[in-house]
């Protein structure tokens, strides 16, 4: 008797698998076609902003070599302090522990392409993209940011600054690749899934908030918002 039963659970399994992947996919594409707008890859167009928001990503990949993602954020958020597109960097990323501190690897790489250690501001509590801009708002007092990614990352990150108040656009490396691995292109698209639960289910807020921490006066931050101290802006 039990047979049927089974058969009938089993046959479901290829309608809940494509009702799955449909979800996936139309999610997908309602981040990206909201986003894409708003991501540039052309230094000389982008609209300036005081404040460029540069996200964290490992110097080196799983094997030990360097990591061309971090490269080429490097590289752009330089271009775009040099060329005048940002006054101020917010390098946003993990710092677990001693040994992963992706801000201080931001920082660094920063200073050998020129940009000042004044013109720079970490965030320690950029655990995930989320964080990052919920906390540029909320904890930086920012109204407008221009993200530093990746093309594939800068969608997601430009959905969850625009659906949280702040307007946000973003800057791409142009020579990047626009194909990433099957490996990041999967757990990207997983991302966004799991972005737009946070926005629109579970209302996720960062792991981490705190007091208003100002910009310095010259970004331009609203006068009137409650000042306090500055995160350092060196390393050790």
């Amino acid at each position: 008797m039990p047979r049927p039963r089974r058969a009938g659970v089993l046959g479901a399994v290829p309608t809940i698998v494509g009702l799955v992947a449909v979800v996936l996919l139309a999610g997908n594409a309602w981040m990206v076609t909201a986003a894409r707008p708003h991501v540039y890859a052309d230094a000389g167009t982008i609209p300036a902003n005081q404040v460029g928001l540069v996200l964290g990503t490992s110097p080196y990949t799983r094997s030990g070599e360097r990591n061309q993602l971090f490269r080429h954020r490097i590289e752009a958020a330089s271009a775009l302090f040099h060329g005048g597109k940002v006054e101020h960097l917010l390098l946003s990323g993990a710092n677990p522990d001693d040994t992963y501190n992706e801000p201080r690897k931001m920082y660094q790489a920063l200073i050998e392409a020129g940009v000042p250690g004044d013109a720079m501001t970490f965030d320690f509590a950029g655990f995930r993209t989320l964080d990052s801009m919920i906390r540029a708002r909320e904890v930086f007092g920012l109204d407008n940011v221009t993200v530093i990614s990746q093309r594939y990352h800068c969608y997601r990150a430009v959905f969850l600054g625009r659906q949280r108040g702040l307007s946000t656009i973003a800057y791409a490396h142009p020579q990047q690749d626009e194909r990433q691995s099957l490996r990041v292109e999967a757990r990207e698209y997983l991302a966004r899934m799991a972005a737009l639960l946070d926005l629109f289910v579970l209302d996720t807020g960062p792991r981490f908030l705190g007091e208003l921490r100002q910009l310095p006066p010259d970004t331009g931050l609203a006068a009137d918002k409650k000042k306090a101290p500055t995160l350092e802006s060196a390393p050790e």
